[in-house]
């Protein structure tokens, strides 16, 4: 069987969320109007793509929000997924080049009229059915550390191994998708050497930890976080914690991660991605 062909990319907006406005390219091999995306290189995480993609297409960065749904169809012959986000333009200016040679602001409304295809402009239904501006928490479980039963020292100082290490570069290639303002850890190694790639300014919270947990103050410890933030900790934790903030059930393998969406206090997505 035919391995998928795997893309990412994002619809881009500015503005007023109750109103905004989507970047919309033209591609002059194609002559066709849609959003910016792109192939994933080999070993590149879907976000990581997805951020290069825009910015190589599009001159911008971007902060993703919401997942939206996946589009998939045949491209000669093989079968193509292409994920997207929601992506709030940060900062970047648009040069017009080889591959993309004009970029457009539109309302909702006429860019829908203006995408050569109909699967495009499902995606604007789906960018308009909830919130824009959310805050993301990004809750990490550690990477792979080894076995527990062959590490002979204290298990709090058990290392990540040559996996783990992979697997902590990826997140750190991730993180910037979501601009996180604080890193939170439990006080474990493993947990802090799977953030620190991206950062060495963790704060260690006892809470997060396998011995410290507990069932009320950790998950509000949590909650507590305002801000764009990132969150590791362990197997034992996670799972009450997402499910306490926003009643899903959600469990992860060493390395992956799940993105809570908020708005104030309420969960409106909850996505999970491996590393």
């Amino acid at each position: 069987m035919t391995d998928m062909l795997r893309a990412a990319g994002a619809v881009v907006w500015r503005g007023d969320e109750g109103d905004p406005e989507v970047a919309v390219i033209h591609r002059p091999r194609y002559d066709d109007w849609t959003f910016p995306k792109g192939k994933l290189k080999a070993g590149e995480h879907m976000i990581a793509a997805a951020l290069r993609e825009v910015r190589e297409e599009t001159g911008m960065s971007v902060v993703l929000g919401r997942a939206l749904p996946p589009i998939h169809y045949l491209n000669k012959g093989r079968l193509k997924r292409v994920d997207y986000w929601a992506g709030q333009s940060s900062e970047g200016e648009f040069t017009p080049g080889e591959e993309v040679d004009e970029l457009v602001w539109l309302p909702l409304s006429a860019a829908r009229d203006r995408l050569t295809y109909a699967w495009d402009a499902g995606l604007l239904h789906a960018l308009a059915a909830a919130p824009l501006a959310t805050t993301p928490l990004v809750l990490v479980r550690h990477a792979v550390a080894g076995s527990r039963q062959d590490w002979t020292g204290e298990d709090a100082l058990r290392p990540l191994d040559s996996v783990g290490r992979a697997q902590a570069a990826t997140i750190a290639q991730v993180l910037p998708a979501y601009r996180p303002q604080l890193l939170v850890s439990s006080p474990s190694l493993r947990c802090v050497q799977t953030l620190e790639p991206f950062s060495s300014d963790i704060r260690l919270e006892p809470l997060l930890s396998e011995e410290h947990q507990d069932g009320d103050k950790t998950p509000a410890l949590v909650g507590e976080i305002s801000v764009p933030a990132a969150v590791c900790s362990h197997r034992k934790v996670l799972p009450h914690v997402i499910h306490t903030l926003s009643g899903k059930d959600v469990h992860l393998r060493k390395g992956a991660f799940a993105v809570l969406h908020r708005l104030g206090d309420q969960v409106v997505s909850v996505e999970r991605y491996s590393s």
